[in-house]
């Protein structure tokens, strides 16, 4: 069992590597893993033969040499796909996806060694990762015979860092990468960062916020000569070398601002605009040859695009993806769009998208939130994730919690996740789910994948919470296999983070477990979302109803139905159409999205909606003060600083949660004129 420090404060993420204090386990290890060789010159697989080497000295308590070439008992081999040594072939990483590895035991003149073969060095890299996270974790190393490949081809995280220096949507402190517009100077930071990233498949980030435009940011700033070469180079550089392409969001205005173009137009049909992005590209290029290409948040919440110009978003997106085509970039244009329309906001996406169907490039990926709001805590699958069968899709989900607690709140995001990627949106027929539509393989899109809006910030443990750490650990973890399940995922990361006792990994795997639906419970109830103030952190539920939840004297809840609603119901496929249009047949937790409803409605179980309302409040209050006390007993069983920290997170939590289960029951209560016919017992 790994042992504990006295007190940690959390930088380490996951990747803790504590010595291992089990006598048997140490002589075993310590003879198994003597020495690391490796043949190639390649930056990352030097990458991981110096992390494999750390994180063995760590927890094995000697020194690991690295030498080139030596083959003995106890040796480690790590050799990447173009590599073949006596005794050895690439064939058993010939069929797997880049990226992909192999972890075996075999014997080479009679030496017993260990080989971490990957397909292409970044494949090597996850292969060490791999390796050290099953020592961790206390799994079986004898006779090793591990085959592990990456479902989704895009494993990406969007940074919504600005370089002034703070962070949309932050909540663990200012920009790590960022300050007066300049790069900070923390290589160090920089180079933990990008190992907590690759130890869990990421391979993509996008280093600046997507709303480049609002007044007083300056994300445009890195698409100039001096931006890209004092701050994107730099942390390129740094990615490059733990298999990280670096991509920047940029501004669809960025030839009309005064320090980046001249010009007085950003009409896509112009031909100096056109031969603006192609320069950019060819510099951006220059500087970073293995860039990855751009986010664009055009047309929505403010953000400039080709509307302005009597253009679709398949011209703007085409317009910079022909600049990036011959550079093998990519352009991620975000589906989120909403405010040209007086039609229900949640069904403007598909409206304004399904029509381009078939008309973008294809190095250009529409980039779909997972919901068609906007990352609320319970919402509907966005119908145009399948929709577009001719068109690369990418989904899009939120680590940083904007409408769940920000860093106060213990939301635990993978279920909800899960619960997205297993939705079947029948696009051809049944078993047609949303894991399938992102990594390509229901379309037969090569270019495809998962994205989401980290949660990192410069507080010492990164994430401000430190059990939302979880949540970061998660996404890499699902981006890389969907077909993980959320048990085997939380298992991983409480072992790695908490170590193996089993009372320990029981109970905090049981309190992230229980989060999600705790936060849905006491805040927003059967997917009505958006109860929130305009900070999005605390209920106001009057200010949201006109738009949102609709509640009256009447009742509660959007009507989206096909007869008597907005017909946002129709944009799905069958039997999702016809399961949402009815009341009867629309899962309950999604019934206040879809319809609304009288508060005497009867649920399935019998009870009231109006009761419902009261209940789950009070059921969401009951399930945190039982987190709270499991995690209370945890006293002298993890360490004093992590203990207390997360029991003063919760005990805030607490309070917020009461705030919030009043504000919400008493709103209903009033508006429904019924509090006489609650059972309040």
């Amino acid at each position: 069992m790994n042992i504990l420090k006295t007190n940690e404060d959390g930088y380490e993420f996951w990747l803790r590597y504590r010595a291992i204090t089990d006598p048997k386990r140490l002589q075993l290890y310590q003879e198994q893993y003597s020495s690391i060789s490796y043949s190639s010159s390649h930056d990352v697989i030097h990458t991981a033969a110096k992390e494999l080497a750390f994180g063995l000295a760590s927890m094995l308590g000697k020194k690991v040499p690295i030498a080139k070439g030596v083959v003995h008992s106890g040796n480690i081999l790590l050799m990447d796909s173009e590599q073949v040594s006596e005794g050895l072939s690439s064939g058993r990483v010939s069929t797997l996806a880049e990226g992909g590895y192999v972890i075996y035991t075999t014997e080479i003149d009679s030496h017993h060694v260990t080989v971490i073969q990957g397909k292409g060095a970044t494949g090597v890299l996850y292969g060490v990762f791999k390796l050290l996270s099953m020592i961790q974790t206390d799994k079986d190393m004898s006779n090793l015979e591990i085959v592990d490949s990456p479902v989704n081809k895009l494993r990406m995280v969007n940074m919504w860092d600005n370089p002034r220096g703070d962070v949309e949507r932050g909540y663990a402190g200012d920009s790590i990468l960022y300050e007066n517009d300049e790069l900070r100077n923390t290589p160090e930071r920089f180079v933990d960062f990008a190992r907590m990233m690759s130890s869990t498949g990421i391979n993509g980030i996008a280093i600046n916020n997507v709303n480049t435009s609002v007044s007083g940011l300056t994300g445009w700033k890195l698409l100039s000569t001096d931006g890209l070469r004092d701050m994107a180079v730099p942390l390129a550089n740094i990615f490059r070398k733990h298999g990280i392409t670096t991509f920047l969001s940029v501004d669809f205005a960025s030839p009309m601002i005064d320090g980046l173009g001249p010009l007085e137009t950003a009409n896509p049909a112009d031909p100096e605009v056109i031969e603006w992005w192609c320069e950019k590209a060819n510099e951006i290029y220059s500087l970073i040859p293995d860039f990855g290409g751009f986010v664009v948040k055009a047309d929505s919440e403010g953000q400039p695009g080709p509307y302005s110009y009597g253009c679709n978003h398949a011209h703007g997106a085409n317009l910079l993806a022909n600049a990036l085509k011959s550079h093998g970039g990519h352009v991620f244009w975000r589906a989120f769009v909403y405010g040209h329309s007086e039609t229900d906001r949640a069904a403007q996406p598909y409206e304004q998208f399904m029509e381009l169907e078939g008309q973008f490039a294809d190095n250009v990926i529409l980039q779909v939130k997972n919901g068609p709001m906007d990352f609320q805590v319970r919402e509907p699958v966005s119908p145009l994730l399948g929709a577009m069968a001719k068109t690369n899709q990418m989904l899009e989900f939120q680590i940083t919690q904007e409408y769940t607690g920000f860093d106060t709140h213990l939301c635990y995001l993978i279920p909800m996740w899960k619960e997205v990627l297993n939705f079947d949106t029948f696009a051809k027929g049944e078993g047609s789910t949303v894991e399938k539509v992102i990594s390509g393989e229901l379309f037969g899109h090569p270019i495809s994948g998962i994205a989401a809006v980290h949660n990192i910030g410069r507080s010492r443990n990164w994430t401000g919470h430190y059990m939302a750490q979880a949540n970061s650990y998660g996404f890499g973890r699902l981006a890389w296999n969907p077909k993980l399940s959320a048990e085997e995922i939380t298992d991983e990361w409480v072992k790695m983070s908490f170590g193996s006792d089993p009372e320990v990994v029981d109970t905090i795997s049981r309190v992230l477990l229980n989060s999600w639906r705790t936060y849905e419970d006491y805040t927003c109830p059967m997917g009505v979302g958006f109860m929130c103030h305009g900070n999005h952190y605390d209920p106001s539920p009057e200010i949201r109803a006109k738009n949102y939840h609709k509640a009256n004297a009447s009742g509660v809840g959007y009507d989206r139905s096909s007869s008597t609603g907005s017909n946002y119901v129709g944009q799905y496929f069958s039997p999702n159409r016809e399961a949402y249009n009815s009341p009867e047949l629309c899962p309950e937790e999604l019934l206040l999205f879809m319809h609304h409803l009288p508060y005497t409605h009867k649920l399935k179980n019998g009870t009231t909606l109006i009761q419902h309302i009261y209940n789950s409040r009070y059921n969401g209050l009951s399930r945190l003060e039982s987190a709270v006390s499991d995690w209370r007993d945890l006293v002298g069983k993890i360490d004093h600083e992590r203990h207390q920290h997360v029991i003063d997170k919760l005990n805030k939590q607490f309070e917020h949660a009461i705030v919030w289960r009043d504000s919400i029951y008493n709103y209903f209560l009033k508006l429904s004129g019924i509090p006489d016919k609650i059972d309040r017992a």
